[in-house]
């Protein structure tokens, strides 16, 4: 006859083997230490995180850099290389927007969402890939110059549309430079209109923010 204890527990020696046979083995999910440790092939580092293939050939980030098959270093060369990229594309962006407007009366403030994207994409392409917040910072002003600066043409070509073509728009042009960086504020007063011209812009320019993150 069973023991008392046993008959009220309903547990038995054979049922309390099994049960232990089938508990959860937790060590097995313990490293075993045998993992296959890779090096590099050319230095012999530790590989971790990224590898790259350097004539078929497992290769850190450095040496693959050293290759010139991994990513690029950011130095002054990459960021003056994108930097002058992102000049040419804020460059191009304003002579676009100013063009535009001169050409059809048309205002069209989402011109900066187009600006902003070209702006980052340049400077990414002009740093091989090499980003970080030097390059967003730049990134930024160039975006923020090309719209804001664009307003100088235009004023000009309305001024000129109206009888303003004997101003001399030489001695002008600091007043002038500083009247279009404090455009797109100026705007404000317009109203509804103004607001919306400036969150589309401030909407660009964190597409070229984002653009250009390390």
């Amino acid at each position: 006859m069973p023991e008392p204890w046993k008959s009220i527990t309903g547990i038995t020696e054979l049922e309390e083997r099994a049960a232990a046979a089938q508990a959860p083995q937790l060590t097995s999910a313990l490293p075993t230490g045998n993992a296959e440790v890779k090096h590099c092939s050319i230095c012999g580092s530790v590989l971790s995180g990224k590898a790259y293939l350097v004539e078929s050939k497992l290769a850190c980030a450095n040496c693959a850099t050293s290759a010139g098959v991994g990513p690029r270093a950011d130095d002054h060369a990459a960021f003056a290389q994108g930097l002058l990229f992102g000049i040419g594309a804020a460059l191009l962006g304003l002579a676009f927007y100013a063009t535009f407007t001169i050409v059809t009366h048309i205002y069209i403030g989402y011109v900066a969402l187009a600006v902003g994207w070209l702006v980052g994409k340049a400077i990414k392409t002009g740093s091989g890939g090499v980003g970080g917040l030097r390059y967003q910072i730049s990134a930024v002003l160039l975006t923020y110059a090309a719209i804001s600066l664009a307003e100088i043409p235009i004023l000009m070509a309305r001024a000129m549309e109206h009888g303003g073509g004997d101003v001399d728009w030489a001695s002008m042009a600091p007043r002038l430079v500083l009247w279009g960086i404090a455009s797109p504020f100026l705007e404000l007063q317009q109203g509804f209109f103004g607001i919306i011209g400036l969150v589309i812009l401030f909407v660009g320019i964190r597409i070229a923010w984002r653009s250009t993150a390390a």
